[in-house]
C-alpha cells in the first residue's frame, strides 16, 4: 500500500501522543493538512504564526506534553521564530514543524527559499531538515525526545515539499522508546552528598528551573517539600531576584550558606551567584552549564553533578532529611509575604484605578470560578499579578521577559485544560495578537483577557522617569482610552469597559458568563510594577544584598 511522506509524518505524531496542533495554513504544508483529516489530530488554526508556537507552548506547559505549532516556509516560518526564544527560556517541550521549499530545487531560487533550521538553531535544541521521505517518523520521534529530555525546550523540523508529497511504500514506525525522553537519573549515592551537604547548611535554599512549573514537575517539587520541610521556588522570572512571586526573596538569598540548583542555570536571575556568599550545589543537565557555575563561583561551587531537573528532585526527595524548622518558616514566611498596605487597595473605588485593586477583583473572580487557570503577561501591570493574583494553574511570559503572548497563552491553556482561563496583560501586550480573539471564537475556546489600559508602554516610561526624570519621557505613549473591548464584540466575542472599580467585580462576572472570548478593557493608573522591600528580622549571618533595581522587560 503506498502512502505519502506526510502520511507518515501524521502517524509519528500520532505515535508520539499529538492529539492537537496548533497551525496557520500556508502552500508548503497543504498536504500535510490533507494527511492529517481523519487522523484524530485537531488543528487549532491561528492568525499569526508566532502565535501558534505561543499556543503550543502554554498547551505543553499545562500538559507536560509535547505541544507543537505547525506553519509555511519562507516568512510564515520566519514568523514563528520570532516565539521560539520564550519557550527556549521557559524549558518548554515545543515542536516547531515548518513548511520547505523542495530539496530538489535548493540553491536555485525555489519560491520562499531560506536557510530555515539555521535560522531556528539558536533559539531551540536543535533544528534540522528533513532529508527523505521514509525518515519522516523517525524524525518526529527524535524530536519528540530531545524536546522532553534533560532540560527541556523546543526542537525545530524543517519539511521539504518533495519529501511530504512523495509516494512510498508502507513505512514501520519507529519503536515506542524512540519517542520518549532520554532518562539522566542522579545517582543514589549523588543524592545523598546532596542531603549531606543540606544537613550541614544552617540556612540552605533549594532552587528549582522553570520546567518544574509543569504538573510533574510540580508534584515532584511537593514531594521535595514533604521531605525536605523546605518551599522549593521555581524561578521564572525575567527581573530575577526582584521576582514579586517570590515576596523578599533577595533577602533569603543573601543569608544562605548553602544553595541547591535543581537545574536551574546560574545566571541574571541570581545575579550570577554575586549577591551571596553561599556555597552552591549545581545538579544540572547541560555540561556547558555546570563549566559556566564553576567559572563563576570557582570554590563556592562545592559540588556539581549531571542529571535531569525531574530526576534529580526525586533522587533528592527520596535522600534528604528534614532541615531545620526555623528557617524553613522564615523562607516560607518571606517568600509568601507581602506588603500590608496592599490590603488597602481592594475594592478602593476612589481615584484611578491601582493595579492592585485590579489584581484584587481578579483573585475574587477567579475564586468564584474555582478550578481556575490564570496566565499573566506584559510588563509593569503584569509583575502586579504576578505577585498578587493566586489561582490553582498559572503561567507567565516567564524568564524571556518578552510580553505579546498573552492572548494566545490564554487559547493554548483553554485547549489543554477546558476550565475557566483569565489573562492578565498590559494594553501594550494586547496588541501583539488581539486578532486571535477570532480563532478564539471560531474554535469555541472561550477566556476571559484583561486589559490594563494605561496608554503606554508602561515599563519603558518607568525606566525613563527613573534614569532620565519625568520631563524627559519620551515614545512611550499610547491613545488614552483605546476601546479594546469593542475588538473583542467585532470579532465575535463579548467586550467590556470599566472606568470605576465598583464596576470590575460585575465586569468580570458577566464576562465569565458570556460563554465567549471576553475583554475587559480596564482604564488603569500607570503605576509602577511593586517594590517588594522586607524591614523584619532576618535569622542568620545578618548580610543583606546591595540595592537591585527594576529589570528591563
Amino acid at each position: 500500500m503506498k502512502q505519502r511522506g506526510a502520511d507518515l509524518l501524521v502517524r509519528g505524531l500520532k505515535a508520539a501522543g499529538v492529539s492537537r496542533i496548533f497551525t496557520l495554513s500556508g502552500n508548503h504544508i497543504m498536504e500535510v493538512f490533507d494527511a492529517l483529516i481523519g487522523s484524530g489530530i485537531e488543528i487549532v488554526h491561528t492568525r499569526h504564526e508566532a502565535a501558534a508556537v505561543h499556543m503550543a507552548d502554554a498547551y505543553a506547559r499545562l500538559t507536560g506534553r509535547l505541544g507543537v505549532a505547525m506553519v509555511t516556509g519562507g516568512q510564515g516560518h520566519s514568523n514563528a521564530v520570532a516565539a521560539l526564544p520564550t519557550a527556549l527560556a521557559g524549558e518548554v517541550p515545543v515542536l516547531l514543524l515548518s513548511g520547505h521549499a523542495p530539496r530538489t530545487e535548493l540553491g536555485n531560487g525555489a519560491f520562499q527559499e531560506l536557510p530555515q533550521a539555521a535560522m531556528a538553531a539558536p533559539v531551540c535544541k536543535a533544528a534540522w531538515t528533513a532529508e527523505t521521505a521514509a525518515g519522516l517518523a523517525a524524525d518526529v520521534a527524535r524530536a519528540a525526545s530531545l524536546a522532553l529530555s534533560g532540560r527541556p525546550g523546543p526542537v525545530h523540523l524543517s519539511l521539504p515539499t518533495d519529501l511530504i508529497e512523495a509516494e512510498l511504500a508502507e513505512a514501520a514506525l519507529p519503536e515506542a522508546a524512540a519517542f520518549d525522553p532520554v532518562p539522566m537519573p542522579l545517582p543514589a549515592e549523588t543524592a545523598r552528598l546532596v542531603a549531606h551537604l543540606l544537613a550541614g547548611a544552617v540556612r540552605p535554599l533549594l532552587l528549582a528551573p522553570p520546567s518544574l512549573a509543569s504538573p510533574a514537575g510540580a508534584a515532584a517539587l511537593d514531594r521535595l517539600e514533604t521531605a525536605s520541610g523546605m518551599p522549593v521556588p521555581v524561578m521564572n522570572s525575567p527581573r530575577g531576584l526582584a521576582d514579586p512571586s517570590l515576596g523578599a526573596f533577595p533577602e533569603l538569598l543573601a543569608e544562605a550558606d548553602l544553595i541547591v540548583l535543581l537545574g536551574k542555570p546560574l545566571d541574571f536571575t541570581s545575579r550570577f551567584g554575586r549577591t551571596t556568599k553561599a556555597r552552591f550545589v549545581a545538579l544540572e543537565p547541560d555540561a556547558a552549564l555546570i563549566g559556566r557555575a564553576a567559572r563563576l563561583l570557582g570554590e563556592r561551587l562545592v559540588l556539581a553533578a549531571p542529571a535531569a531537573p525531574l530526576d534529580a528532585v526525586a533522587a533528592l526527595a527520596a535522600a534528604v532529611k528534614p532541615v531545620g524548622e526555623t528557617w524553613a518558616a522564615k523562607v516560607r514566611e518571606l517568600i509568601n509575604w507581602r506588603p500590608a498596605e496592599w490590603a488597602r487597595y481592594a475594592g478602593a473605588p476612589e481615584g484611578p484605578i491601582h493595579p492592585a485593586t485590579l489584581c484584587h477583583a481578579i483573585t475574587a473572580a477567579l475564586a468564584e470560578q474555582g478550578d481556575a487557570t490564570f496566565i499573566c503577561d506584559g510588563g509593569e501591570v503584569g509583575q502586579w499579578g504576578q505577585s498578587m493574583v493566586r489561582a490553582p494553574r498559572r503561567i507567565t511570559n516567564g524568564v524571556a521577559g518578552a510580553i505579546g503572548a498573552g492572548i494566545p497563552f490564554a487559547l493554548g491553556a483553554r485547549a489543554a485544560i477546558p476550565k475557566p482561563t483569565l489573562a492578565l496583560m498590559g494594553d501594550g501586550s494586547f496588541g501583539f495578537h488581539m486578532a486571535e480573539i477570532d480563532t478564539a471564537a471560531r474554535h469555541g475556546l472561550p477566556c476571559v483577557l484583561v486589559v490594563g489600559n494605561d496608554a503606554r508602554w508602561n515599563a519603558e516610561h518607568q525606566i525613563q522617569i527613573r534614569d532620565y526624570g519625568a520631563n524627559r519621557t519620551f515614545g512611550c505613549e499610547l491613545a488614552p482610552g483605546t476601546r479594546y473591548d469593542l475588538v473583542a464584540t467585532a470579532l465575535g466575542g463579548h467586550g467590556e469597559f470599566v472606568e470605576r472599580a465598583e464596576q470590575l467585580a460585575p465586569a468580570l462576572s458577566r464576562a465569565f458568563a458570556s460563554g465567549k472570548p471576553a475583554v475587559v478593557n480596564v482604564i488603569l493608573a500607570g503605576e509602577p510594577a511593586p517594590n517588594i522591600k522586607y524591614d523584619g528580622p532576618i535569622h542568620g549571618s545578618g548580610l543583606r544584598p546591595p540595592p537591585i533595581g527594576p529589570q528591563a522587560r
